[in-house]
């Protein structure tokens, strides 16, 4: 089990028993594949992870990069996987075959991306960021611009961001004063600072692409008036790549996930810093959420994924270290159990469990969900659209701050020896704290979901994800062990409705204030009920298997499943109750303290 950081066996369950990705394949743009190039996909993924990925792991955490001059220097091993993953066409890999994509349904893609990040994290985003970039100039960009970049960043030559962070205004974008001023040329003038940017420089690529929000001098005030614009390190000119007055200033040294840098950016410190306007002036904002929702949900499987590493790692020492006996144990001669043995690490190793195959679950709901609205139209594709908008906060918020418990769980196990930097789950535990911060913190998640997504088309993404939910509970009855848990995510489903229902009282009564105070208890409330729908729908699966005669080590894995379905029910749903009961009490404390009442 050394060097085990995902499960192979978890990964087609998922895909081909609780979500069926082989019936995508009826669909015209999904009908050339099937479930042997699927297994090929994932075959190759688990390959490249094994072989180059994980090897460097803890040395890129140790070697992190460095700032030279305006220059920074990556571990040597970013240059070999961005090009393995241009090469490979995992970049790519969804997009349409005349742009050089392969057409696969995002269910793989993020299994795929599950792997590798479970593999090396900061290698992982490397590839990822440069596909969101492009995916942006693919969908509003001009033909000149999918002409002049498209390819370059395909191929892992050019890397791809999202600039959006600046000193002084942090998350409240509409404070943004990066300016662009426009010129007879058909291109503006860029000037101002960008902070806290992923992959920002560095010297495993040619070139860095900027997807940069500007305003257009004269714009209107507030995020109305905010411009998307591309804006590269080095701009194509001639056939030479010319400079483009975007000077790093520096790169932050962080917590964790050192293995990539984050840059600090000033443009037009010379006055010829060039951008080139992507869609129509002003609509910059619009355009990005679409980057920025994939990122999220790229955050979401990134969190998932440490906490799947996390989880092999903690599970493995359990299985080998020996300490203690059994409480039953009388004869202190006897020899000492593997840990594994004891109770007490036994529920800390199911809530791993629950947290990481859960989360994936669900990131890979959201995913079918997106190939569904790819192939669809009319009413259908309003359905899965609305239904992704809807869980995207969740996705992106549950395995962010439930992996950092149970990452912490993980440590927890190896005792002394976790908290030391011998083995990995350190590093996890660092590695994974960016995730609640990243891509919007998990408090505009929560007002996110609460303040705009379970209003949606007058509450009608919220009514689409209550019938998709019953549906399963339906299916769950179906099978004799599980109608207790289907009753009870029942009760938790009609519990998140009347709460919401209440909360929309609220704010009629008191303010919108105090009716988003506790927009992050909401957004946990409403994790914890996903999180139960995903399990409810995976122990109807491993029901249904053991049902067929499922016998010996799959006999095993899905009575497994199984067991992790209980503890979610019996351990974390329960903590519904006390979200609920706070969420129902409308007291409005944290907007009544005033800030003077935190003085010494």
């Amino acid at each position: 089990m050394a060097e085990r950081f995902v499960s192979k066996k978890n990964i087609s369950f998922l895909l081909y028993d609780v979500f069926d990705v082989e019936s995508l394949t009826r669909y015209p743009y999904f009908s050339d594949h099937g479930r042997e190039t699927f297994d090929m996909v994932i075959d190759t993924a688990l390959k490249i992870a094994t072989d180059q990925m994980h090897p460097v792991f803890m040395e890129m955490d140790r070697q992190e990069p460095q700032y030279n001059n305006g220059t920074v220097s990556v571990h040597p091993a970013v240059k070999k996987y961005i090009r393995t993953a241009g090469e490979g066409g995992w970049i790519s890999a969804t997009k349409p075959y005349d742009v050089g994509g392969q057409q696969l349904p995002n269910m793989i893609n993020f299994a795929a991306a599950f792997i590798f990040g479970a593999a090396n994290y900061s290698l992982s985003i490397f590839p990822g960021l440069t596909a969101g970039a492009a995916n942006l100039i693919d969908n509003f960009g001009s033909p000149d611009l999918k002409d002049a970049y498209l390819r370059m960043l395909y191929s892992g030559k050019w890397q791809g961001t999202m600039a959006l962070t600046e000193p002084g205004a942090g998350s409240s974008l509409s404070d943004i004063t990066t300016q662009a001023a426009p010129t007879p040329d058909g291109y503006y003038l860029i000037s101002g600072q960008k902070i806290f940017i992923s992959c920002g420089r560095h010297d495993a690529v040619e070139n860095v692409i900027h997807l940069m929000l500007a305003r257009i001098k004269g714009a209107p005030a507030g995020v109305k008036g905010i411009s998307l614009f591309v804006v590269p390190t080095f701009r194509p000119e001639g056939g030479e790549l010319v400079f483009n007055d975007v000077t790093c200033a520096g790169i932050d040294h962080k917590l964790g996930y050192k293995g990539s840098p984050i840059a600090q950016l000033s443009m037009g410190e010379s006055g010829d810093c060039r951008g080139w306007l992507v869609g129509e002036p002003h609509r910059g904002l619009a355009y990005m959420f679409q980057m920025m929702n994939e990122e999220r949900i790229g955050v979401g499987i990134g969190a998932a994924s440490i906490a799947s590493a996390a989880y092999y790692a903690s599970l493995e020492y359990a299985l080998t270290r020996t300490q203690g006996r059994r409480v039953s144990e009388k004869n202190p001669a006897a020899p000492p159990v593997p840990i594994i043995e004891h109770a007490d690490v036994k529920r800390m190793l199911l809530f791993q469990r629950a947290v990481t195959e859960g989360a994936l679950a669900l990131l890979l709901q959201v995913s079918r969900y997106l190939d569904c609205e790819k192939v669809s139209a009319g009413e259908d594709k309003e359905k899965y659209h609305l239904l992704v908008e809807l869980l995207t906060p969740v996705v992106k918020t549950y395995p962010s701050e439930m992996g950092i418990l149970s990452v912490s769980q993980g440590l927890q196990i190896l005792g002394g020896y976790g908290y030391c930097k011998d083995f990995p789950l350190e590093q996890h535990y660092r590695d994974m704290r960016i995730h609640p911060i990243h891509e919007g913190t998990t408090g505009i998640q929560g007002m996110d979901i609460l303040g705009r997504k379970v209003r949606m088309n007058d509450g009608k993404a919220m009514a689409l994800f209550i019938d998709e939910v019953n549906a399963d509970i339906a299916a769950a009855r179906g099978h004799d062990p599980l109608k207790g848990l289907a009753a009870e995510l029942e009760q938790a489903l009609r519990s998140l409705t009347d709460v919401t229902s209440s909360l929309f009282q609220t704010a009629m009564k008191a303010g919108v204030e105090v009716f988003l105070a506790d927009a992050t208890l909401y957004l946990e409330l409403f994790g914890l009920v996903c999180v139960a729908w995903q399990w409810l729908k995976q122990g109807t699966a491993a029901s249904a298997a053991l049902a067929k005669g499922t016998k010996g080590p799959d006999g095993n894995f899905h009575k497994g499943k199984i067991a992790s379905c209980r503890f979610f029910f019996a351990y974390e749903l329960p903590k519904s109750m006390a979200l609920i009961q706070r969420l129902m009490n409308t007291d409005g404390l944290t907007v009544e303290v005033t800030a003077d009442l935190f003085e010494d």
